[in-house]
This record gives C-alpha cells, sequence and structure tokens, in this order.
C-alpha cells in the first residue's frame, strides 16, 4: 500500500500507519478513538486512508470488536462522495471476507445486534437500507407517490404503521393503514432480512420488515405502491 498518497481526516500520510500498528499489537483504547476519527469524520465521510485501512481492520475483526465495528462503518460510508472508487474497488476480496463474522456475530444475538445487522446490509451493498433502518420503534420514510408524485410519509412504529401526507399546519393529513407483506412474498434482501431477525429472536425487527417491504395507501389519490420499491428508486446510491 502506498500510503504517502493515502490522507486521513487532516490531511495526514503517516499517523494512520502508526495507529494500526499499535492496535494491531495492542488493544490500545486511545489509539482506536483516534484511528476512528482519522478515517471518518462524524460517521458520514469517509478518506482515502479508511478504504486504504480497510484489509487490516477486516483481519483484526475476528478478535476485535472494535475493528469489526470500524469496519462496517467505512463500509456504510462507500456510496458516499468520496472520490475513492478505484481504492475501494480494490478492497473487494477485503470487503466479502466480514460476511461469515458478521453472521457469526448475529447468530450470537449482541447487544449491538442492529449495528452489525446494517453493517451486513452495507458489505452487501444494500447502502440505502444499511443507511435508514432503525429498530422500528419510531422509523419514518419518505417517498413519493408513483401515480400522484405526492410527498408521503411512512411511519414504522410506535407512533403507528401507516401512510400520511404532512402539513406543515394542519399536521398529518387522512392517515392510511400500512399493509404489511407476507414472509413467504418476500424476495431478495427483504427475505434475507427478515429471516435473520426471525433466526436470531429479532422480533419487532422481523414484523417492521414486513411493513418496509410491504404496501402503502397514498392518502392523495389512493393508489396503492410498494414502500421498499419507491424508496429503493428514490435512494439507491449511483455505483
Amino acid at each position: 500500500m502506498n500510503w504517502a498518497q493515502m490522507y486521513d481526516c487532516y490531511g495526514d500520510v503517516h499517523r494512520v500507519p502508526e495507529l494500526l500498528e499499535r492496535v494491531g499489537h495492542d488493544d490500545d483504547a486511545e489509539a482506536w478513538d483516534e484511528l476512528s476519527y482519522r478515517l471518518v469524520l462524524e460517521r458520514d465521510l469517509v478518506f482515502p486512508a479508511g478504504f486504504a485501512a480497510l484489509p487490516r481492520l477486516v483481519r483484526l475483526a475476528s478478535r476485535s470488536a472494535r475493528a469489526r465495528g470500524l469496519a462496517g462503518t467505512i463500509m456504510r460510508c462507500a456510496a458516499g462522495g468520496h472520490g475513492c472508487d478505484d481504492l475501494l474497488a480494490d478492497c473487494a476480496d477485503a470487503i466479502a471476507e466480514p460476511r461469515k463474522l458478521l453472521d457469526r456475530h448475529l447468530r450470537s444475538r449482541p447487544a449491538d445486534y442492529l449495528a452489525t445487522f446494517l453493517d451486513w446490509l452495507a458489505v452487501e451493498e444494500q447502502y440505502h437500507w444499511s443507511a435508514v433502518v432503525g429498530d422500528f420503534s419510531d422509523d419514518f420514510y419518505q417517498v413519493a407517490c408513483p401515480h400522484c408524485a405526492a410527498e408521503v410519509t411512512i411511519a414504522i412504529g410506535d407512533y403507528g404503521h401507516c401512510s400520511v401526507i404532512r402539513d406543515w399546519h394542519l399536521g398529518d393529513v387522512d392517515r392510511r393503514n400500512l399493509r404489511p407483506a407476507s414472509p413467504d412474498d418476500l424476495s431478495a434482501i427483504g427475505r434475507w432480512m427478515h429471516a435473520t431477525a426471525v433466526r436470531d429472536g429479532q422480533d419487532v425487527l422481523a414484523d417492521g420488515i414486513t411493513y418496509l417491504f410491504g404496501q402503502a395507501e397514498c392518502p392523495r389519490c389512493a393508489s396503492v405502491f410498494s414502500i421498499a420499491d419507491e424508496y429503493t428508486a428514490s435512494n439507491r446510491p449511483v455505483m
């Protein structure tokens, strides 16, 4: 790796390799904190040094929760405007390696289950879901009705399972109940998300996924559309 070109958030090219050496030999909390900040700024913008560090982080991930979490954070930023597409492509093998590791961790039903679940989605290049899926206690998704173009808010959680049009003065206008998908009708990524949550005893997550991949009725024109299809069409990154 030519670290002379792999700058971090400060523009430094030497500090990240030094920190990787430190955390590789000792679980140094201070070094991990500095490394995390230098590679990913506020969990949003990843720098070239982040992708350059990814193979090393993956190798450490089997014995380090900090390495696993930081590698996942970098992957969740991979769809952003980082200008490192060539470098990311060079990391393809390293990106593929965490799949089994993440799955094993999910099976253990860890305290950081949702974060690990989102990391797995990022590894599978499902960046739009990795960025927004929550614990379904209070989730909201904005979609455009494919028939009348109305801006529809989808609520899944304690607020309800409904589609509404929000008005600045009137509040939520004309709530319509969502229509959850049958688990048997889920396909592709939706089927995996639901099956994994069920396998691991994440009942609220599994139930929320059936609504996320279900149907909504537009409160304005009463047409029915797929929530996941419309959200994906509007938010899938161009890679």
